[in-house]
């Protein structure tokens, strides 16, 4: 299986001198230190592009840091009424909320709590235009720029057929009646290259709207806080694009954020042979890890060897498929053994569930600086149960 999946890079950071019986198991922590290191690359991109810059909450909504987000960023984008709620509760700061499709019965609060509401589709946005102005909150019209950046199909808003946004070919001053700003999210953990190409395959399609439009939303999916990502490029194409068209500019990391700032701590429960070794872990890829199924990808480990036995890792669950991925240690696993995947903190923490029961995994926040480590939450049967009837 390892062999047909994409290893993630992570750096284990500080995490390597973490000792990983410190916390339940399993659990993710989360290195204060490193988020505010993130957030500090975020703020001088903002500051050095004047572009504001929103946290996207569907990849990293671990509030207990909220005071500290808040300190850096602008404001959160929202993909529904849940984390729009959570956005104004917790953040603060401005609120952009996105959804592909919204409810009647939703929309009232979502335009209360929201600065901006950006819709998918014109029809979406001439049905709720009436009481968006009337409230006074800015409209939004998601477009598919109708050119691929995308490095894997399945994550490419702009393949073909894609439910997400209005193809730019169709635009008219009919689609964008009453829009004052236009939202383009068409990246994956990607650099400013692709964000480029794709500004250059838009740019003079929307000439003829920026006499009427307020501000430019670029979405996620920048890598910006990642070693290698050309962030002087980043914020000369921002700044330009600001100054060319007398427009605001927006964009919305999630993952950069919490890039490398999180591990998940598992536990051996189990080992034996069949054709190879197998160990069996508390972590379930089908409800930890979702992604390491959905991408697929094989999550990097804290301090694998070259050389020793190797292991395919599986969670507790029935799902045949509930495997995470081989690995190597130096020496054989121990029943009750910890170990750490690094670079787990975004999306594998708001994307977990408790399928068979599994318990969810704790959550601690520790700071490298100070060695301080405080549990953040720790989930019960009550967490299960009360999500069924």
């Amino acid at each position: 299986m390892s062999d047909m999946m994409t290893t993630q890079a992570g750096d284990p950071g500080a995490f390597k001198e973490f000792d990983l019986n410190r916390v339940p198991s399993p659990c993710f922590v989360v290195d204060a230190a490193k988020v505010e290191a993130n957030l500090q690359i975020l703020k001088d991109v903002s500051d050095r592009s004047g572009a504001k810059v929103l946290a996207a909450l569907k990849a990293f909504s671990m509030f207990s840091l909220a005071p500290l987000v808040r300190q850096y960023l602008s404001g959160t984008c929202a993909s529904g009424i849940f984390e729009a709620r959570l956005a104004r509760e917790e953040y603060g700061g401005e609120v952009a909320t996105f959804c592909a499709g919204y409810k009647d019965s939703d929309i009232d609060e979502i335009i209360a709590l929201s600065d901006h509401v950006i819709f998918n589709s014109p029809a979406q946005k001439d049905r709720f235009l009436a009481k968006c102005q009337a409230a006074g909150v800015q409209v939004g019209l998601r477009i598919n720029p109708e050119y691929s950046v995308g490095e894997v199909a399945k994550y490419d808003p702009s393949a073909p057929c894609s439910r997400l946004g209005t193809p730019i070919s169709q635009l008219t001053p009919e689609a964008l009646n009453g829009v004052d700003g236009i939202h383009i999210h068409t990246l994956c953990e990607q650099g400013v290259q692709p964000l480029m190409h794709v500004w250059s395959a838009v740019e003079y399609k929307l000439l003829p709207y920026f006499n009427q439009l307020k501000w430019l939303n670029f979405g996620g999916g920048h890598h910006i806080t990642r070693d290698d990502y050309d962030r002087d490029v980043l914020i000369f194409l921002l700044k330009d694009i600001r100054t060319k068209y007398d427009v605001e500019v927006i964009i919305e990391p999630g993952e950069a954020i919490a890039l490398d700032a999180g591990i998940l701590v598992g536990e051996v429960l189990d080992t034996f042979t069949n054709e190879k070794q197998i160990a069996i872990t508390d972590i379930s890829a089908t409800c930890h890890m979702p992604d390491v199924i959905e991408a697929p990808y094989r999550p990097a480990l804290l301090g694998e060897a070259e050389q020793g036995t190797t292991y395919r890792l599986g969670g507790p669950s029935c799902l045949a498929g509930d495997v995470i991925g081989d690995y190597t240690w130096d020496k054989p696993l121990r029943i009750g053994q910890r170990f750490a995947f690094l670079d787990q903190a975004h999306y594998s923490m708001v994307k977990t569930n408790t399928f068979n029961g599994v318990p969810l995994p704790s959550i601690a926040l520790w700071d490298s600086r100070t060695d301080d480590l405080k549990m953040i939450r720790e989930f019960t049967y009550e967490d299960f149960k009360g999500r069924l009837s």
